[in-house]
């Protein structure tokens, strides 16, 4: 069977993005044939995309999207064909019409939720949980600050984090981003074109600054990210969309407070079928509650991924954003 897939034949700008048509066999035993119909847009794809991650080329991109089971080998007995599933993570390749997968990573899509729903909400949501449920501990009314509040992953943890009691403080760029952010949970939000973010930060937190702050942004953003945090506490660097942080000396946190660093990844913290099966599953029972509201800001066609990857580096999207095959 054939299927239309964006590919790379090397890494580079967003140009390197090609719709081919490629031949993907029929399933196995042990797989599935998906039809998809959303594909989920983040920014690890533009990491798999540039080099900062290496791919071995040629290569598939992507790493979430939601479909239709349309054929099930014969030894699969947790799928049926009609069934809507969803998945993240495992091999780039996501940007495809069609896809042949291991059961082992798809999730049902529960009703209530759209499929584009759930390619704009699987990811996300998932490295959402693990930041705030796994990677650090929050009480109710403790402050943390989250960069990128109006992106994919921002909305959804102002929303789970106003369901937490957790007071997260946003970070935004311009006066329509900040208004979105404030009205998906965030307890302030400063913005960045126009507001001291470290002046902010000691404002809204009496002084003390914040236990947590969620750094996607890296380089750019490090030195007011060490700054705004209150003794011992933890910064999380989760991404790096304007490079990567310096090298941190184990003086420089002893000096700024007895600070703590780490750099979590998702892969870790659902490596096991029992760890991704439950955090795909607090997503979707919080999103069936109506407390995640997946905000899809844009949508493209499969054979305009390119432009899509151009909008998403350059600041110009909000929200989620899916591309249709």
């Amino acid at each position: 069977m054939k299927a239309h897939a964006i590919r790379i034949e090397q890494q580079g700008g967003a140009d390197v993005l090609q719709l081919q048509e490629v031949e993907i066999g029929s399933p196995g035993p042990r797989e599935v044939l998906i039809r998809q119909t959303a594909c989920g847009l983040n920014f690890l794809d533009v990491y798999h995309r540039s080099g900062a991650y290496p791919l071995p080329m040629p290569s598939g991109i992507g790493s979430e999207a939601a479909g239709v089971v349309e054929a099930v080998g014969s030894e699969v007995a947790s799928l049926r064909v009609g069934d809507r599933v969803a998945y993240q993570g495992g091999a780039p390749g996501a940007y495809a019409d069609h896809r042949v997968m291991s059961p082992d990573r798809l999730v049902k899509v529960p009703d209530g939720a759209s499929n584009e729903q759930a390619a704009a909400v699987l990811l996300k949501g998932m490295t959402v949980e693990y930041l705030l449920n796994r990677c650090v501990s929050l009480q109710p009314n403790d402050f943390a600050l989250m960069y990128a509040a109006a992106g994919g992953v921002g909305l959804l943890a102002g929303q789970w984090a106003k369901h937490l009691g957790v007071r997260l403080i946003g970070v935004a760029a311009g006066h329509e981003k900040c208004e979105r952010a404030l009205a998906n949970g965030y307890f302030a939000v400063i913005d960045r074109t126009r507001e001291d973010v470290l002046s902010r930060v000691k404002e809204i937190t009496g002084g003390k600054g914040v236990p947590v702050v969620f750094d996607s942004i890296g380089r750019a953003t490090f030195e007011t990210s060490i700054d705004s945090l209150a003794p011992r506490g933890v910064f999380v660097s989760f991404g790096a969309t304007s490079g990567p942080p310096p090298p941190v000396e184990a003086s420089l946190l002893q000096k700024k407070g007895s600070l703590y660093f780490t750099r979590p990844t998702l892969v870790h913290y659902a490596s096991s079928p029992e760890d991704y099966a439950a955090s795909a599953a607090a997503v979707f029972d919080l999103v069936a509650k109506g407390v995640l509201r997946p905000s899809i800001g844009q949508r493209y066609p499969l054979s305009e991924a390119a432009q899509a990857h151009r909008d998403l580096e350059e600041g110009r999207t909000s929200g989620s954003t899916i591309l249709i095959p």
